[in-house]
C-alpha cells in the first residue's frame, strides 16, 4: 500500500474534499481507510520516423501547392514510417526514452497500456509486442483504440490502476503508422498526416507536499452518433478484405473534415470549460496547454475561443502533423524536454477523434 490516513468519523462514508482526484476508500474494523495517491507523470518520451514527408514531395499528386497545404492546415513536414517499422517498433523507442527519462529499469513497469488504431496486426496486441521488445516483465499489455483520444484514454486507465492498487508504475505509449492507410490522391486526409509515438511514466506516488502534484483529474467523453465522420471502413468483421474493398479503396482513411472539424471545437471547448470550472481554475491559470495535433487552423480557434494566448499553446504540427493519438504525447514530451514545462505547472490536456470520442485532463506538473 503507498500510504494510508485513518479516518474516523460519524458518517457512513469520509467526506474528502472534490479536489482531491485520487483516493480510494476501505473498511477495516468499523473504520474507513483513505488512501491518498497521487498519480504523476514522471518521464516522457517520443521518437519520429527518419524519413521527412515535405509539402513539396506531397503537393504535386494533391494537385496544390505547398504554400496552399500549409495555410490549410499549418503543416511543413511530417515523418512516415520506413518499410520496416510498424507501430511497435516506434513504441519501444519512444517508451525507452521515456524509461530512461524517468530513470526506470523496464523491470519496474507493472502494466502497459497503448493507444493506437494502426496496430501491427490485429491480435496479438501490439502492447504484447512492445512489453518484449523493452524486456518488461509479465505484467498486464493491452491496446486501446479510441482515435486521436487514445492516448487520454489510456491514461484515465493508467490512473484507474495505480488507484485501486493493481500497480504502481505504468507505462502509457500512443503509436500511429497513419501513412500506410492514407489514399495519396485524397486532399482531406493525405495532407494532415504523419507517424509517430510517444509515451509517458504515471507512477503512484505519496504526496507529502502541500501543493498537490500530479494527474487532478481526466474526463472521457463519446458520441457514436457521428462514427461516420473519420473512419477506415474495409478490413473489420463488417466489411472483411475482398478484390471488391481493395477495388473501392475501403482501407484508407475518410474523413469529412469540415464537419468533423466544426464538432471538435465545440466538443473540446466545452470539455476544457468544464474541467476547469470542476477544479475552480480559469484559463488564466494555466501553464501550457497541451492539445491534439489535429490542424494548425483548429489549435488556433480553440486557443482564441477560451482566450488562452497562443504562447501557452504547445504547438508542434508544424513539424509533425497530425500523428492521431501519438500527437499529444509527442507534443507534451517536446514541450518538457524544451524546458517550457516546469515542476508545479498547471497544464491542460486535451484531444479529439474519430468516434466521436474526446477527453481533457489537467494536472499539476
Amino acid at each position: 500500500m503507498l500510504g494510508a490516513v485513518w479516518l474516523t468519523c460519524l458518517f457512513p462514508l469520509p467526506i474528502i474534499p472534490p479536489h482531491i482526484a485520487s483516493v480510494s476508500i476501505f473498511a477495516r474494523n468499523g473504520r474507513y481507510l483513505a488512501v491518498m495517491v497521487r498519480s504523476r507523470i514522471i518521464g516522457t518520451g517520443s521518437y519520429l520516423p527518419s524519413r521527412i514527408v515535405s509539402n513539396e514531395e506531397i503537393a504535386p499528386t494533391l494537385g496544390v501547392s505547398p504554400a496552399r497545404i500549409y495555410r490549410l492546415t499549418g503543416i511543413q513536414t511530417r515523418h512516415w514510417a520506413g518499410d520496416h517499422e510498424a507501430s511497435s517498433d516506434m513504441a519501444v523507442e519512444a517508451g525507452r526514452r521515456a524509461l530512461d527519462a524517468a530513470d526506470c529499469a523496464p523491470s519496474s513497469i507493472d502494466a502497459i497500456i497503448l493507444s493506437t488504431t494502426s496496430p501491427d496486426m490485429a491480435f496479438p496486441s501490439t502492447a504484447c509486442l512492445v512489453q518484449r521488445g523493452l524486456g518488461c516483465r509479465q505484467v498486464g499489455a493491452f491496446d486501446v483504440s479510441a482515435s486521436c483520444s487514445g492516448f487520454l484514454y489510456g491514461l484515465s486507465m493508467a490512473q484507474a490502476m495505480i488507484q485501486s492498487g493493481q500497480a504502481k508504475t505504468c507505462l502509457v505509449v500512443a503509436s500511429e503508422v497513419k501513412s500506410r492507410s492514407l489514399d495519396h490522391q485524397d486532399d482531406a486526409t493525405a495532407l494532415l498526416f504523419g507517424d509517430g509515438a510517444g509515451a509517458v511514466i504515471l507512477r503512484g506516488e505519496e504526496d507529502g507536499t502541500p501543493e498537490w502534484r500530479g494527474i487532478l483529474g481526466i474526463r472521457l467523453y463519446a458520441d457514436g452518433a457521428h462514427h461516420g465522420l473519420i473512419r477506415l471502413p474495409g478490413g473489420g468483421s463488417r466489411m472483411p478484405v475482398s478484390s471488391d474493398t481493395l477495388r473501392k479503396r475501403e482501407h484508407s482513411l475518410r474523413m469529412q473534415g469540415a464537419s468533423l472539424f466544426r464538432i471538435a471545437i465545440r466538443r473540446i471547448e466545452q470539455a476544457v470549460q468544464e474541467i476547469l470550472k470542476e477544479f475552480g481554475v480559469g484559463p488564466g491559470d494555466l501553464t501550457q496547454i497541451v492539445l491534439h495535433q489535429a490542424n494548425g487552423r483548429i489549435l488556433s480557434q480553440v486557443a482564441e475561443r477560451l482566450g488562452i494566448d497562443q504562447s501557452r499553446l504547445v504547438s508542434v504540427i508544424k513539424r509533425y502533423g497530425n500523428t492521431s493519438s501519438a500527437s499529444l504525447p509527442i507534443a507534451l514530451d517536446d514541450a518538457v524536454r524544451g524546458g517550457n514545462i516546469s515542476p508545479n505547472d498547471l497544464v491542460l490536456l486535451g484531444s479529439f477523434g474519430g468516434g466521436l470520442t474526446w477527453a481533457t485532463g489537467l494536472l499539476r506538473w
